[in-house]
């Protein structure tokens, strides 16, 4: 009996002296991985990897290091309605360097006094500038629904593709806005609709 009580102390002192030397070792870890952080900062800043902050405010963030400043592309919008709407974009053209991030804004008004869903189609001019426009966010991407007499406006963010060819020096982003399906039109815009159809 005495030598199986002897055993639990012997392996209760072993277990004590790892308890220990484990407290050690993660106090020790602890500390280096704590000490490594000012020094890891340190080596970023001095090889130039991985900089969260740049102490230059002119400096130009990675994303925008594909922009062609040698060049300015003009684009110019135009805006086409099918239907009873006011569509119209805010500016009629910009200037924009290759590969740089761009905004315009348009206009829409609902000048009915019911509900309308729409579309907007894109097309571009010349044709072959379409494969390098590149759209980031658009409201062509998906269908308008518009409230009686609602008026909204819709950004349009893009970007000219850099291999854009150099004879191009301007692209017309035409949209035409059209009503999808369709709603009970009272006698007044029954009358109306022909004219609407030879426009």
């Amino acid at each position: 009996m005495s030598e199986e009580s002897g055993k639990p102390a012997g392996a209760s002192k072993l277990n004590v002296v790892v308890l220990k030397k484990l407290l050690v070792v993660a106090v020790l870890m602890f500390g280096f991985g704590y000490g490594l952080v000012p020094v890891y900062k340190q080596i970023c800043e001095l090889t130039g990897v991985n900089i969260l902050t740049t102490k230059d405010d002119n400096v130009q963030p990675v994303g925008n290091s594909q922009i062609d400043k040698s060049r300015e592309v003009t684009i110019e919008f135009d805006a086409n309605t099918q239907g009873p709407w006011r569509f119209r974009p805010t500016v009629s053209s910009m200037k924009v360097h290759p590969g740089e991030m761009s905004t315009v804004v348009y206009e829409v008004v609902n000048k009915q006094s019911y509900k309308m869903d729409a579309q907007a189609i894109p097309s571009f001019a010349p044709q072959q500038s379409a494969a390098f426009f590149k759209k980031v966010e658009c409201f062509c991407f998906k269908q308008q629904t518009l409230g009686p007499n609602e008026a909204r406006q819709m950004p349009v963010v893009f970007f000219v593709d850099p291999a854009l060819p150099k004879d191009v020096k301007t692209i017309t982003l035409s949209y035409t806005f059209f009503e999808v399906g369709g709603q009970p039109k009272t006698a007044g815009q029954a009358d109306a609709k022909p004219a609407g159809k030879e426009g």
